[in-house]
């Protein structure tokens, strides 16, 4: 079952769903542009896409870091351009980045994650700057490791490689975390809500708070 049926079946509230690659220019516009169509002008936008690989600087791929590059950053760049047209139009809009704690400190062997989830804080910055004294707000929230199959792919990873249980292995990567804790995804969804509601901009939102 998809991550959009389940969603579904879990909430009874409507919603679209339209599959698109982040890294295809021309099909983000398709993608935005059947969006307008149903439900019309973007008010809100939240860049939510994000690959995470992990290896030694010297093991990491030019393919690998092309591929975490154009997903997480160029990604979200290309979304915030199609979607920023329409809020600049009506003079309001709220945009918020899904980031990382990794776009605020570096961490080992994700040479290539934590360098797009620092460029990422860096456009939220830029951005948001660019429109000071606008009703369009753009902020960053930066969770540390959260429930999700990312989440479980590090822990195998981590497991496989240093000869840890998972439950060892979990447990290293919630200690990497702010407050030692796993995130869990509702903290994100609430910050990413509160943030919408709010009129600050150009400011990060680091979880767990």
């Amino acid at each position: 079952m998809s991550v959009f049926s389940r969603t579904a079946t879990q909430h009874p509230m409507p919603f679209g769903a339209i599959d698109v690659d982040v890294t295809d220019e021309a099909a983000i516009a398709r993608a935005f542009e059947a969006a307008r169509g149903k439900n019309g002008p973007v008010t809100i936008l939240v860049n939510n896409s994000g690959v995470a690989e992990s290896a030694p600087l010297l093991r990491t791929s030019t393919q690998m870091w092309d591929r975490t590059i154009a997903t997480n950053l160029t990604g979200t760049f290309l979304c915030t351009r199609e979607a920023l047209g329409d809020m600049v139009a009506q003079k309001f809009g709220r945009i918020v980045n899904i980031a990382s704690v990794a776009g605020l400190h570096g961490g080992p062997y994700i040479s290539a994650y934590t360098a797009s989830k620092h460029g990422v804080v860096g456009l939220t910055r830029a951005l948001a700057a660019e429109l000071t004294g606008s009703s369009i707000t753009v902020n960053a929230v930066c969770p540390g490791y959260t429930e999700s199959e990312m989440l479980e792919r590090a822990v195998t990873n981590v497991a496989l490689k240093s000869g840890k249980t998972t439950a060892e292995a979990r447990a290293q990567l919630a200690e990497m975390n702010p407050r030692r804790r796993i995130v869990e995804p509702k903290e994100v969804a609430q910050a990413v809500v509160a943030i919408c509601e709010s009129d600050r901009s150009g400011e990060e939102v680091v979880l767990p708070s």
